[in-house]
This record gives structure tokens, sequence and C-alpha cells, in this order.
């Protein structure tokens, strides 16, 4: 991002004016009548121009005769990079907490009221604090089942003070049993079959909550193989004949995006993943997103990178239309299932 350059002091009036926060760090102003100086997004009352005079620093501020201005407080660094470093330091104590810290002690750390802190944390993460927290203890679940011996273990390794408790959450962050989990997958059984659409061969694959994996591909024994690597010890068994409807309706799906797919989904990914992949889900049938614009939409502006990434994780294609996921310029970039398959799914949900 390249931030505005404020040469003379028009260009630093009018951000004053504007109360522009893209000023802020860039230089500070004064202001005559009241003897304080202020950073340019300071949201007290307007000046008028003759009192107003531009100082590069505080010092220079303070040098000729100023005070810091309690509400903006110029003397410390600017409210954005303020706020930043709060949220960081919330993030650390939540990913180090063994537990998960109550809004309440992240809010008195920081200084700000509970309901203050969660509408910051939010805005800067992109996630609630509990939903940060939640995706904290999933990962260090997930490590915790990779190297303890026993889930029990693992659970008060996780930060889980009771093994209920453990078990009660472990459904939603694992998609499967612990057990299974640490097993690579053993215990948990699924289904899957191929169908061939206008697109090529889908494959459809589904467990007890739902369909969790849409694929796309030319090979139908290929799209098995992939399948089968993300779980290698899952009971792979063969579909009852009625989930043929569920594969002839993901094909229509593929065939008419529009129509959108009742079926229930088996969702599996991480708190931030989850966020990016619903907002994709309410990106009307035939219209485009930018990468950016979706970091935006989810409140984190900074995270286009992470939103790219975490649309290419998504495995249920069509279902969460990725596809309509495009970069700054409106190219079509690219898609896990190849380019010219979004080019024809975006034309047939405009046509």
């Amino acid at each position: 991002m390249i931030m505005p350059i404020f040469t003379d002091d028009r260009a630093k009036w009018d951000a004053v004016q504007r109360r522009d926060p893209a000023a802020d760090g860039q230089f500070l102003y004064s202001v005559l009548t009241t003897g304080v100086y202020c950073h340019p997004s300071c949201a007290s009352r307007p000046k008028r121009r003759e009192n107003v005079a531009f100082y590069p620093t505080a010092a220079a501020a303070e040098r000729a005769g100023y005070r810091p201005c309690k509400r903006c407080r110029p003397d410390l660094a600017p409210r954005e990079a303020r706020e930043a470093a709060l949220v960081a330091t919330a993030c650390r104590a939540i990913e180090t907490s063994q537990g998960v810290p109550h809004l309440a002690e992240l809010a008195a750390v920081a200084g700000v009221s509970p309901h203050h802190f969660h509408r910051l944390f939010k805005r800067i993460a992109g996630v609630t604090p509990a939903a940060y927290a939640a995706q904290c203890r999933q990962g260090r679940t997930q490590a915790a089942l990779g190297t303890r011996a026993s889930v029990t273990e693992a659970a008060y390794e996780a930060g889980f003070n009771s093994s209920g408790r453990f078990y009660e959450a472990a459904g939603a962050m694992l998609g499967m049993t612990p057990t299974a989990w640490k097993k690579g997958g053993a215990g948990e059984t699924m289904w899957h079959a191929c169908g061939r659409s206008t697109l090529g061969q889908v494959l459809v694959a589904a467990t007890a909550k739902g369909v969790c994996a849409i694929m796309l591909g030319d090979d139908a024994k290929r799209l098995e193989g992939e399948l089968k690597s993300r779980f290698p010890k899952a009971s792979h068994i063969a579909p009852a004949p009625e989930f043929a409807k569920a594969v002839a309706a993901v094909v229509r799906l593929v065939d008419d995006p529009a129509r959108g797919l009742d079926l229930p989904l088996d969702i599996r990914g991480t708190a931030f993943q989850r966020r990016v992949w619903q907002e994709l889900r309410n990106v009307p049938a035939g219209a485009t997103v930018t990468y950016a614009e979706l970091a935006k939409r989810i409140g984190s502006e900074r995270a286009v990178r992470a939103v790219g990434t975490a649309c290419g994780a998504n495995t249920l294609a069509v279902a969460i239309p990725c596809h309509r996921a495009v970069g700054s310029d409106g190219n079509l970039t690219g898609y896990r299932w190849g380019v010219e398959r979004k080019k024809k799914l975006l034309d047939r949900e405009r046509h």
C-alpha cells in the first residue's frame, strides 16, 4: 500500500479537515487558541486555519510551547499502531494460555471496556476473540493428538480442564472423534461416488454429517486418490444406492451453479477459513468479488493473501463458490479445479 505524501501545508490542512488517519505519523498540527498539538485524525472540534501550524515531530511541537492533546495522545504512537499492538498482545495471551481467557481479562490488560475490546479485536484480527481462541485451541488439539500417548493427555495438553468438555468440542474442531483423528482418520466412515458433468468428472464424498468434498477433474481415479490421501486410514466404503441422488444433485449444481445445493454439508476448516467461505456463499450467482474485497468484508483488510489461501483450501467446489473470487484487476486467477472451469462456471451463472 502506497502511503499519501503530505509535502505542503495545503495538503496537510486538507488531511486535518478530513481527519485522515493515513496522515497520522507523518506530521502533527498545533492549535494556537488551545495550546495543544494533535494527530491529523484527532476527533476534536474544527479549527480555524489561521490558528493551525504543522510540526514534523512531537518534540518540535513541544519546543514551540504546545502540550499533547489528551484525546488523541500525539505524544504516543498513532492510534492504529497502538490498537494493533494491543490486539497482538491479546493474541499472544490467547495463544499461550492453557485455557480460554475471559473477555474481561483481555480487556483489562488492554485498558479498555470489554465491549470496546471485542469490537477492536474483531476489526483488526478479522475474527472475534472467542473465534480466535477456538482456532488456537483447535491447533493445539491437533498437535497434541499427534504427540501425546493418549487422548486424555492430549485433552489436558490442549487446555481442556475435563475430558467431557474436550469430547463435546472435538466434533466441531476435528470433524471426527479424537481417537479417529489420532489414528489418521481410522474409525471414520466415508463414502464417495463419481458422476459426469459438462465440466468433466465430479467426485462427491460424504460422512454421516453431510457432503464433505466436491472435487472436479478429468480422471475419476485421480480424484479418488486425492480424497484418500487426506484420510488414509478412514473407512472408505461403497455408498448406498440412494447416494446416487446426492451425486445427481451435485452434478446438476455444477452444470447450473446458480441453482444452489439443498444438501447438508460437512464443512471442515479453521475459524478464519469458515469466515471466508461463508462470505463467498453470500456473493450472488454470476457476481464476482476480489480477494481484497473479501478480506475487507470479513473485517481483515490486510489478510488478502490468507483469503486467497482459504479459497484454495476449499474442497467443496461450487457449493462454496470460490470460483466467484477474482484478482484485483478482475482477471480469473488461480482456481483449484482449473481456470477454464472457473470461467465456464461464471459464464453459466451470468447466462
